[in-house]
């Protein structure tokens, strides 16, 4: 179904990005008031949720927002659908602009940190607002409001991801952020693990892994558009900004469950048969984890053989 296009709306959706940037809204209502039995069905036969957060949409995989509005006083019944039709289209893109600007980009840059520095990066968000797909739209005769549902992919053609990839994390300012000392194997094994022990135990049998599942739920980890991992010394193991923009803008940076089990599953459908579990130590930013140093070379020499590490085969097990 195509969006209605009005003058009033494009002025407001233009003025999205500066404006929320600034003064975030409330958050939207969800169905509050009327009867809206198909926006319900809709949303159940396709299995879908409201998204309520940034969080929830990098885990989710998209942002779906609704927006409720009101017809103008008087006028015919058709007049006063439209005008419903279009109030609820305002809020929905309001909604929508507010969740994608809470996007963790990176360690503790958000979209609107992003766009407040790049006009590259406002454009490119902006654009992809207004190029939201309006999936559903109902109106309730009895009282007059109307619901419509927004939709846009946080990967995938079209979506945050392409946008901030194309615009941001791809180009010199990005790069810039981005940019940290790669992780190298030491040259001397740690004093630490004594030779008989890695005799008896030879590294390459033991990790023979194509896959890896990091457990951050004792932490207070964001997910991101670029999630990484480091050593204690600020060596990045993990950074998907090395990773091809193809597997980014199509699968992520990772996959987020609550669970070991579900983390197993998520990245058997990436073609991960035997992934290997490590323990987060701690934050390096909201967005990076740190791993023990002896984890960190684990998961080095099991990458050198299966090279899971730059195809993305990795899942973070949140709260």
């Amino acid at each position: 179904m195509n969006t209605v296009k009005t003058s009033v709306a494009s002025v407001v959706i233009g003025a999205l990005i500066s404006l929320f940037a600034v003064n975030p809204p409330a958050m939207a209502d969800r169905i509050v008031a009327g009867d809206f039995d198909q926006g319900r069905a809709w949303l159940d036969k396709r299995k879908l949720d409201l998204t309520d957060s940034p969080q929830e949409a990098l885990t989710d995989g998209y942002i779906l927002v609704v927006g409720q509005g009101l017809p103008m006083a008087g006028g015919s019944p058709a007049r006063q659908k439209l005008t419903a039709i279009r109030a609820a289209e305002v809020i929905a893109y309001r909604r929508l602009a507010e969740i994608i600007n809470g996007v963790y980009v990176s360690g503790q840059t958000t979209v609107r940190d992003c766009s407040l520095e790049s006009e590259v990066v406002k454009t490119a968000v902006s654009g992809l607002i207004k190029g939201a797909r309006k999936v559903h739209e109902e109106w309730n005769p009895v009282d007059g409001t109307a619901v419509v549902f927004m939709q846009v992919g946080v990967r995938g053609p079209d979506s945050v991801a392409e946008a901030l990839y194309s615009s941001y994390i791809n180009a010199a300012p990005g790069q810039a952020l981005l940019k940290v000392a790669a992780y190298t194997l030491p040259a001397q094994m740690p004093t630490q693990m004594p030779a008989p022990a890695l005799a008896a135990k030879p590294v390459a049998a033991a990790e023979a892994h194509d896959g890896l599942i990091i457990d951050a739920r004792e932490l207070g980890f964001q997910p991101a558009l670029i999630n990484r991992i480091f050593s204690s010394k600020g060596e990045a193991l993990y950074d998907p900004s090395k990773v091809s923009q193809k597997i980014l803008v199509e699968q992520g940076a990772g996959e987020y469950t609550n669970t070991i089990e579900k983390a197993r599953a998520a990245l058997e459908a990436r073609g991960a048969k035997a992934p290997m579990v490590i323990k987060a130590t701690g934050l390096k930013t909201m967005a990076d984890l740190n791993v023990s140093d002896e984890d960190v070379m684990r998961i080095f020499i099991a990458d050198q053989k299966s090279n899971f590490l730059a195809s993305a085969k990795v899942a973070f097990v949140l709260k």
